[in-house]
């Protein structure tokens, strides 16, 4: 299989010169087999970050493209969106009202993926203790055509826009069970936030890890962002999917071929107590960095081909059937 026309990749001096002596890998807890939550390392504060000088350095490369600068600006204006306050009168009704109610006003919104799933401690990052029971999550889809111009920056500027619309989904709907009387905390990303999405998103039913580190829908691939909602509203969780995943990232190496930095492991790695596909943090940020955020990999997954999705997961289970048969 064909290997990057971005091979051998050679990073800027500068932005080495930024790299600290502690690897980013160490960090994220490769190779610990005890859990704890993870130490935020990426898009939080910098000042408070080993890698925050190359956070800082990302934001100054490819900042005159006229896609990022106009990505930026109508990103700026859904951040300064304002949640109003919590209303007076709590409103008491049942979690399977809730949850129908804000699955239809979901559908009214332009986001693509809801789920619901109850928050769990450890997904909170060190430090951060999370009051809140329920996690509400939401998957804002790629325009496919957009995407798959990666590394290009108009392909940057697309993620920029799609986590626009996260964020203001995330205030929609928070804002939405404010005015009922119950507390809601929106998340959008780039920005890390309080807590890790991928694993309430694995949960709430959004699709399984890949190769590549994120997660794969079988919709719409890996080619979509996520943001989120904490709050305490009774609610029921989303199911939980499966459609073997795992078998198909074994055998696929269009990801990791594709990878400039060759960042992609072919073998799953212990983090912090659990065995899972990972991203070598090191060899992936100086690229993403230089790139506009890259997203090489989620734009060449093959399930992120509109409609294939559907076709892998069926092809999946005739292969498991047959194996099970087999046996």
């Amino acid at each position: 299989m064909a290997k990057s026309p971005y091979r051998p990749y050679t990073p800027k001096p500068e932005q080495m010169a930024l790299m600290p002596e502690v690897s980013g890998n160490t960090i994220n807890g490769v190779g610990e087999t005890e859990r704890r939550r993870a130490t935020p390392i990426y898009w939080h504060d910098p000042d408070s970050l080993a890698h925050g000088a190359l956070q800082k350095w990302f934001y100054t490369q490819n900042a005159n493209d006229k896609h990022i600068i106009k990505a930026r600006e109508d990103r700026a204006e859904i951040l300064a969106l304002e949640v109003p306050p919590v209303g007076d009168e709590p409103l008491q009704q049942s979690a399977g009202e809730w949850t129908e109610q804000l699955t239809a006003y979901a559908d009214t919104l332009d986001m693509d993926l809801l789920g619901i799933t109850a928050f769990k401690p450890e997904w909170a990052f060190d430090g951060v203790e999370i009051s809140q029971k329920w996690i509400v999550m939401i998957g804002i889809a790629h325009d496919y055509e957009r995407i798959r111009e990666a590394p290009a920056l108009s392909a940057g500027a697309e993620v920029v826009r799609q986590y626009g619309r996260g964020t203001k989904a995330a205030k929609e709907i928070a804002t939405w069970i404010r005015q009922r009387g119950w507390d809601a905390t929106p998340h959008g990303g780039p920005l890390a936030g309080p807590v890790l999405l991928i694993p309430p998103a694995i949960e709430c039913g959004f699709g399984e890890l890949g190769k590549h580190g994120s997660i794969i829908n079988k919709k719409y691939g890996s080619s979509f962002r996520l943001a989120s909602v904490l709050t305490d509203i009774p609610l029921l969780p989303t199911t939980k999917t499966t459609y073997n995943v795992d078998d198909f990232c074994t055998r696929c190496q269009v990801c990791a071929n594709a990878c400039p930095p060759d960042a992609i492991s072919a073998d799953k790695k212990m983090v912090r107590g659990d065995l899972k596909w990972y991203v070598d943090f090191d060899k992936c940020i100086p690229y993403f960095n230089e790139n506009a955020g890259c997203g090489i990999c989620i734009a060449i997954c093959p399930w992120s081909i509109p409609g294939k999705g559907a076709r892998i997961v069926e092809q999946l289970r005739r292969r498991a059937e047959r194996q099970h048969n087999s046996a």
